[in-house]
């Protein structure tokens, strides 16, 4: 034993007359409640001191990165070694060297700065994850996968290793034993690994984003994404409810993904109107007056039209499709540099099918349905005007 031990030791047993076995166990526990103590106060001096230089501004780190340091507690967690670090030099002044009590200490000092490196390398990589997502771009290709593969990869290095300490046997010897259970392994973290397979072929092939609507066939998604882990990807539903979908769904089954449309210039609307097919005919001039007059729209094409008898014969359904394509293109609502389609289908049991295809500029689901329904509203009110009039089943 050093002189404090001894010493400590002797006060017991001298001075008070203790058994020797029980002072000698009441030394070493008050020797380790002392040092406990000590890197206590020196854990508490050296926290005070952070706090102070964080509160007075003073400029360590850059001061973008500050707010997100802070947040992940990383100053907290690097001085948290400092204690172990002492805890680890104290029993050279307390015990003497070589001695048991010296191994066991130094062993349950090591799992705790192992412990402490496993928090600080989990702290850099929430805020690597937080300064990443900083900027719009970033946050179109999230890393909350990888960063969470990075995670069970440094928890399971870092259990092998303080189990290794623990029971003082080399980390590759139990990385051996552990070779023997690989197939038990595989089928506990079965999820996590094909979760972070898919995940990195998500974020690889650009498949999904924060943010992108996304439609299962199935229906059982039909929203937007909000979260991407390694184990799930949350979708928040147009009715506010939330579905959670293994991302090697996402890669295995087929989904659709609005963000093209997002992206683009419009969102398409595309619908039939139906026309009882009795009710076309040629148009005779009176007919074609009665529509210059009606449908000021039509009035250009209408004196473009070659004299009469010269002319191919023109069917009011014609002048309807050509006022449908002139009407499109004349709706500031309309993107005009997208396709406008208007076309007659088969007949069908239904009356005659006219096609109607374009693009609103507005994207967004509320105003988009409100603005192609005013529109749809408008082209099978006008029928009327040129003397034809939509099917209905009696």
């Amino acid at each position: 034993m050093t002189n404090i031990a001894k010493w400590l030791n002797g006060l017991l047993t001298d001075t008070l007359h203790m058994n020797p076995n029980i002072a000698g166990f009441l030394s070493t526990a008050i020797l380790i409640t002392a040092m406990i103590l000590v890197a206590i106060g020196v854990n508490w001096l050296t926290q005070s001191l952070f706090r102070w230089i964080s509160n007075h501004n003073i400029k360590l780190i850059p001061s973008r990165w500050r707010p997100f340091l802070v947040k992940r507690k990383l100053g907290h967690h690097i001085l948290l070694l400092i204690p172990g670090i002492i805890l680890y030099m104290l029993p050279y002044i307390a015990f003497e060297r070589g001695t048991d009590i010296i191994r066991i200490l130094h062993r349950i000092d090591i799992i705790y700065i192992l412990i402490v490196v496993m928090m600080i390398g989990n702290s850099i990589l929430l805020a690597f994850l937080d300064i990443y997502s900083t900027t719009d771009k970033n946050r179109r290709h999230p890393l909350h996968g990888l960063i969470q593969g990075l995670q069970v990869i440094l928890y399971f290095v870092g259990a092998i290793i303080i189990l290794a300490v623990a029971i003082d046997k080399s980390p590759a010897v139990l990385l051996t034993g552990l070779g023997a259970s690989a197939a038990v392994l595989m089928l506990v973290f079965k999820d996590s690994i094909l979760g972070f397979v898919a995940g990195v072929q998500l974020s690889q092939n650009n498949m999904i984003r924060l943010g992108d609507w996304i439609q299962m066939p199935d229906g059982s998604a039909n929203g937007n994404v909000e979260e991407i882990t390694l184990n799930t990807v949350k979708v928040r539903n147009w009715d506010n409810t939330l579905t959670m979908i293994p991302p090697y769904t996402l890669v295995t089954t087929p989904f659709k993904n609005w963000r093209g449309m997002q992206e683009s210039g419009g969102r398409r609307a595309d619908k039939n109107i139906y026309i009882d097919i009795n009710t076309l005919e040629i148009c005779t001039p009176d007919m074609i007056s009665d529509i210059r007059k009606a449908v000021p729209l039509m009035d250009s094409f209408i004196k473009s039209m070659p004299p009469e008898g010269e002319s191919k014969l023109t069917t009011n359904v014609q002048m309807y499709r050509l006022y449908i394509e002139l009407y499109l293109r004349s709706n500031p609502d309309i993107n005009t540099a997208l396709d406008i389609i208007v076309t007659q289908k088969e007949a069908t049991a239904y009356g005659l099918p006219i096609y109607v295809y374009f693009f609103t500029k507005e994207k967004a689901w509320a105003v988009y349905e409100r603005k192609q329904s005013d529109i749809f509203d408008h082209l099978m009110t006008m029928a009327n005007e040129f003397g034809l009039r939509l099917y209905q089943r009696p």
